[in-house]
């Protein structure tokens, strides 16, 4: 069975709408409302649209499918620069060292610090894979297809890039890290909160959020324990994000306080290590196993394959593959190794 990655359409709202419904809550970016969804891919129409470089406030949704059938299993979204339309804020996780000469002590206090350090950055986010589908590698090939998708595209994105993990949620739904910090300025419960900011966005936080420095030791014992840590269904993700190049640098979401990575773009493995050739043969001789994409924007595809190198000349690629992928001998197509 051949899974390929194709670029979100406006007919994919009902298949959002319902992997939405399955997330459980504290997924910002992938919200169980249809108008917020709906305009989601508004954008996303309209970047795939444009044409021209240059870094801008955009977004590209991308879409897991069965090659074969059709069927929706799987989302995940970029977005080429934050912070733009409302602040991007995080949380800075920061030591302030102080001494006292009379009591010969050195008390050092761990504190949370709101910034917007992080704006101006790519982001790539809302990846969700559909219970039935969480195995044989199809996570891996939604995370990296988007760094493909950037490799092709370099000039819409930023020099920097980041990805929110989920923090910490409990059984009932709600946010041990939002009810001992946030939740006591806000007057509503995480779930609340969390489906608010993703549908209106982060103005709310820039109103009613404390600017003064928030001491951990002032929090919950539930609260300190979640800062930077991310959900248990998180932890893979967190692995591949580290592999690929990104790296925790104390930011952290300001709703559930899960973990925030980053990186350099150019320093993403699949982005630094992503080549360009030409198809020289379709065929089933196997092969390394290779992450592949082709066609520009709207019209991107990628699916895991084989690749055989042929020297100076391009590489052959397995027929499955190509089928999927809708390319042949001569046609161009990105790859990039597995690991």
């Amino acid at each position: 069975m051949t899974f390929r990655i194709r670029a979100a359409r406006d007919s994919d709202l009902q298949h959002l709408y319902e992997m939405a419904k399955l997330t459980g809550g504290g997924f910002t970016n992938l919200p169980a409302d249809r108008r917020a969804l709906e305009a989601k891919l508004d954008r996303c129409r309209d970047a795939f649209a444009r044409d021209g470089e240059g870094v801008t406030d955009e977004l590209f949704v991308l879409i897991l499918e069965n090659a074969e059938t059709g069927e929706v299993r799987g989302t995940c979204q970029i977005f080429t620069q934050v912070g733009q339309r409302h602040p991007f804020y995080s949380y800075r996780m920061g030591v302030l060292t102080q001494h006292s000469q009379v009591l010969d002590r050195t008390f050092r206090a761990e504190m949370l610090s709101l910034t917007t350090d992080l704006e101006g950055s790519s982001e790539v986010g809302g990846l969700f894979l559909h219970p039935g589908e969480r195995a044989g590698g199809l996570g891996m090939l939604l995370a990296r297809s988007r760094y493909l998708f950037i490799a092709m595209h370099r000039a819409r994105f930023a020099d920097r890039i980041l990805a929110e993990l989920r923090g910490i949620i409990d059984e009932s739904g709600g946010s041990p890290f939002w009810d001992g910090l946030a939740g006591r300025f806000f007057g509503m419960d995480f779930q609340d909160a969390d489906q608010f900011n993703a549908v209106h966005g982060h103005q709310f936080i820039a109103d009613l959020f404390p600017k003064h420095p928030i001491y951990t030791a002032m929090l919950s014992e539930s609260a300190r324990a979640a800062i930077g840590k991310p959900h248990p269904s998180g932890r893979a993700a967190m692995r591949m994000l580290e592999t690929e190049g990104f790296r925790f640098d104390n930011y952290i979401d300001i709703f559930d306080g899960g973990p925030t990575m980053t990186a350099r773009v150019d320093e993403v493995r699949s982005v630094a290590q992503a080549r360009r050739d030409r198809i020289v043969s379709v065929d089933s001789d196997g092969g390394s196993d290779a992450l592949f994409a082709a066609g520009r924007l709207g019209d991107f595809r990628a699916a895991f394959g084989k690749l055989r190198p042929v020297e100076g000349q391009g590489v052959a690629i397995d027929a499955a593959t190509a089928k999927a992928l809708g390319v042949g001998p001569d046609d161009e197509v990105w790859h990039v190794g597995r690991f």
